[in-house]
């Protein structure tokens, strides 16, 4: 099998030698660049397994590049910043970073959410013996586990890794109060803070994906003060 191939977009020197020995000692390939620009250049001919990227940058910075890496594919992303604070993670899941990491940080824990990122978004081939979900649906969607798809009426919705994984976990715990923590359990590898809204972010992400009206949900629903609920059929 060939590694699995991380693209690092950092202007930091340092840190850019740093994540490919310490990367490629783990077993990955790894390729740095320094920008927006060359890392369109580079994914213009190389498929990533996952990208890091950080936040802030010379010319587009990482808001910028995460958005259009969410439009051209679900590849997953995780954002570095140095200055870590809770608007910049909620910023950086809004557009669709899948996790988030201040700097500095230890690279074992890196390592931990690259492992935890890029095993939720192994696909199984078709037929695999390891298969054992059953499609579900609700609504008009059918969800497959296994192959980690989602359609609606035939036809492909484009979920990130995170979001997928979110789906999930609201899917196999069907008409039933999840409150926050309990979701953040369910998720593993995930950093938490008391003051962490991560959660509510890709809720909300998720909700413009399968709701008819994001503000009006009739799948996953808010309970106040609890937490959420996903309701298969959706009635009232």
């Amino acid at each position: 099998m060939d590694p699995k191939h991380i693209l690092a977009v950092d202007d930091d020197a340092g840190l850019r030698e740093l994540l490919q020995q310490y990367l490629t000692a783990q077993g990955y390939k790894v390729t740095t660049v320094a920008d927006g620009a060359a890392m369109h250049a580079h994914l213009a001919i190389h498929a990533a397994d996952l990208v890091i990227l950080d936040l802030m940058l010379p010319g587009e910075d990482g808001l910028a590049l995460a958005r259009k890496l969410r439009v051209e594919g679900n590849v997953p992303i995780i954002m570095l910043s140095a200055r870590g604070e809770d608007v910049d993670r909620i910023v950086g899941l809004e557009v669709g970073a899948d996790d988030y990491l201040a700097k500095p940080f230890n690279p074992r824990e890196l390592l931990a959410r690259i492992r935890a990122l890029l095993r939720r978004s192994d696909i199984p081939s078709a037929g695999a013996e390891s298969a054992k979900h059953e499609p579900s649906r609700f609504g008009d969607f059918l969800l497959n586990i296994d192959m980690r798809e989602l359609h609606k009426d035939g036809i492909d919705v484009a979920l990130t890794a995170g979001e997928f994984n979110l789906l999930q976990i609201f899917v196999e715990h069907p008409n039933r109060v999840l409150s926050r923590d309990s979701i953040m359990d369910l998720l593993k590898g995930y950093e938490r803070s008391p003051f962490d809204r991560s959660i509510d972010v890709r809720i909300t992400r998720l909700r413009r994906k399968i709701e008819d009206d994001p503000n009006t949900p009739k799948f996953i629903r808010t309970v106040w003060g609890e937490g959420y609920m996903f309701v298969p059929g959706g009635n009232g």
